[in-house]
């Protein structure tokens, strides 16, 4: 059993910011009291200055692509031929993959990150060192073989029988093997095949609570060309069954209302990914149409076209977008920024039932921001006229250099 003693903020309600400062009893990594300071014996480990939050979940982050952070000036698939596809092909080499993973897993804790739907790579040695490094560290990673047999450099495509095949075999060493999940995960129909992506939907229907990312309606060449190809972006994942509950779509900046109402009726799920919009001038993510359509919405950092595994740094950038969308634009709280930031990342995920708040019954995986001494957070948190302010605060200028502790299933795993 351990006692934490700090000033706890949540939102297992949508847009419902909850506070404690008190205490939370913690017992083989899950929640099993929380009230206030004089209801518990002393504290084991105290978390006072600053705040403490549940650990950040990440809904669309990119293994490979560490190293091309700052690609700046540059349209989507000019991006990814100029700097994300050239790196990723270096990840052929296992000493190297095993250097990024290490380097990716790393910047994803410095950043309060505890749970990750991650963008693996085209080899499976790759991935493989994810997983392993993951797994080392304590996270909580759901990522998978990413598959392209067309338009891609020729290092990175595959065949659908060894998509397959690489996919089983990763899936059997992985896949519900302590704190990882595997992911069936096609790059974008773009770059797939109609029988590379029926490929998937077979590897997906072998895996029980297997989840399925890609992207879809990024960027408008890139949905004029799926177009060419496919039809409809969003068609092209749903006729091969791709599509329910445990699909997570990147970016969705261009839907028509027809893909919305097709998400909605399957359940799946959108990564929002700001920094990366606005970066490669993608667009701004009509999230209020997501919203009246009925389609969940959580957050991704989308590194390395993001431009940091900051999960609070998306929170403003989305908070930035939408006002600057004016009506059409939802008017997000610093309540909103932290519930999509966490229980809705979360629920995205299938995981809802275990991490994404506080409550009793629920997983401890938290992060503690304490500002260093003199820093401007640090003077602003002082001066906070409350939760909510304290809040806002931390999204407006809070980053890893105020991570002072991670925890994951009650085991601090940073700080």
């Amino acid at each position: 059993m351990t006692l934490f003693r700090g000033t706890f903020l949540d939102t297992p309600v949508a847009g419902e910011l909850r506070t404690l400062d008190g205490v939370l009893q913690v017992e083989d990594g899950v929640v099993v009291a929380r009230g206030p300071a004089e209801d518990f014996p002393a504290a084991d480990v105290d978390l006072r200055g600053g705040v403490v939050l549940p650990g950040l979940v990440d809904t669309h982050v990119h293994y490979p692509q560490v190293r091309a952070i700052g690609g700046l000036g540059m349209p989507l698939l000019d991006w990814l031929d100029r700097c994300a596809l050239p790196e990723e092909c270096r990840l052929a080499a296992p000493p190297y993959a095993a250097a990024v993973a290490t380097e990716f897993v790393d910047g994803l804790v410095r950043a309060g990150t505890t749970t990750a739907l991650v963008f693996g790579s085209h080899f499976a040695t790759a991935v493989d060192a994810l997983f392993a490094e993951a797994a080392r560290v304590g996270l909580r990673v759901t990522s998978g073989l990413v598959v392209s047999d067309r338009l891609l450099p020729e290092d990175l495509l595959t065949t659908p029988e060894r998509s397959i095949e690489e996919g089983r075999a990763l899936a059997a060493r992985w896949h519900g093997v302590g704190r990882t999940r595997y992911a069936v995960t096609p790059r974008f129909s773009l770059s797939c095949s109609p029988a590379l992506l029926q490929a998937g939907a077979d590897l997906l229907g072998e895996l029980d609570d297997a989840l399925f990312t890609s992207h879809v309606n990024e960027n408008p060449a890139e949905v004029a060309a799926v177009a060419d190809l496919h039809g409809g972006y969003v068609d092209s994942y749903d006729r091969y069954g791709l599509l329910g509950p445990a699909s997570v779509l990147a970016h969705d900046v261009h839907p028509t209302d027809a893909e919305l109402a097709v998400l909605a009726a399957r359940g799946a799920a959108v990564a929002h990914c700001p920094t990366s919009n606005a970066a490669l001038g993608s667009g701004l993510f009509p999230l209020r149409r997501h919203r009246q359509a009925g389609v969940r919405v959580a957050l991704g950092s989308d590194v390395g076209a993001g431009t940091g595994f900051s999960l609070l740094k998306e929170g403003l950038q989305a908070y930035f977008g939408q006002q600057l969308l004016g009506p059409e634009g939802v008017p997000l709280t610093p309540a909103d920024l932290l519930h999509l930031a966490t229980a809705a990342g979360a629920d995205a995920l299938g995981l809802g039932h275990q991490v994404g708040h506080l409550s009793v019954g629920m997983r401890f995986d938290a992060v503690w921001l304490r500002p260093p001494e003199g820093s401007t957070l640090d003077v602003v948190l002082r001066s906070a006229a409350g939760p909510d302010d304290a809040l806002a605060k931390v999204f407006a200028l809070g980053g890893p250099a105020d991570v002072a502790g991670v925890w994951v299933d009650g085991e601090r795993i940073r700080g």
